[in-house]
């Protein structure tokens, strides 16, 4: 049995409102499979590199054992939302044509509150593992990306991640970077069993594992003005940045350890 990662697609046939203020402009929409999604737009923000960032980052934690809502393909044709009233709102369908990124949405969920619900040593170590090791921006106190859905923690939101790819120079170094940002993550006075936590996760994320989830991004992502790199080379660069974090994870550990002694 094939257990590599795999997406779906689907055709975006109603876009039905933004979800929140920002730059990025995610939207509650509806596809030709009857189901409701929440769409991240390849034209908003930091464009195809945080679909890129959202696409790997979700399919690493979804490798990993964690709680992630389906990631699909979602293809936006090149007539859709010429009907918006809303210049804005026009302006990034037009900018989207083509194949962006979208979650599956959990109906009734709500946003994580660290003081309301409580998360055990095992998770919240399991989440702090991926954020450093993704090296994730969010996941702070004010801006959490957890949602409860039936009773259950899910992850969303990891297109702030792998922010090396901004500038896309220097990625070994990127790779071996302690990752200071963790001391501000939401869940690090939680995360006891890092060590733990980190001899199971390397066990999960094989090369192969990782290959298959690098190779889910699209050749059409991955046309980048400022970069003369070709697809495949791009792809080689987030294999290597993510084999060589991972083979000196111990780097992370040790950084998230030490805030969060400093923290508790």
């Amino acid at each position: 049995m094939n257990n590599l990662p795999q997406l779906r697609s689907i055709n975006v046939t109603r876009y039905i409102a933004p979800l929140r203020e920002g730059g990025s402009l995610p939207a509650l929409s509806e596809a030709d499979d009857d189901f409701k999604y929440v769409l991240k737009f390849k034209g908003a923000g930091h464009g195809v590199k945080a679909l890129i960032a959202e696409l790997l980052g979700g399919e690493i934690a979804r490798t990993l054992g964690l709680r992630i809502p389906e990631l699909v393909f979602a293809h936006l044709s090149e007539d859709f939302g010429r009907t918006e009233a809303d210049e804005e709102i026009q302006d990034l369908l037009q900018g989207s044509q083509g194949l962006n990124l979208a979650l599956h949405f959990l109906s009734g969920a709500i946003n994580f509150d660290p003081v309301v619900t409580n998360v055990d040593a095992e998770l919240a170590s399991q989440i702090v593992w991926l954020d450093a090791f993704v090296t994730n921006v969010d996941r702070t106190f004010r801006n959490t990306n957890m949602m409860i859905w039936h009773k259950e923690l899910w992850l969303i939101d990891h297109g702030a991640s792998f922010y090396f790819h901004h500038s896309f120079s220097n990625w070994e170094n990127h790779a071996k970077s302690p990752f200071a940002l963790i001391k501000d993550h939401v869940l690090l006075p939680k995360a006891s069993l890092l060590e733990e936590t980190d001899r199971a996760f390397k066990t999960l994320l094989t090369q192969e594992k990782i290959k298959a989830i690098v190779n889910l991004i699209p050749e059409e992502w991955l046309h980048w003005e400022e970069s003369d790199e070709s697809p495949e080379a791009i792809k080689n660069v987030y294999f290597d940045f993510l084999t060589t974090r991972l083979a000196h994870s111990e780097i992370f550990i040790k950084e998230a350890q030490n805030a969060r002694q400093k923290s508790i």
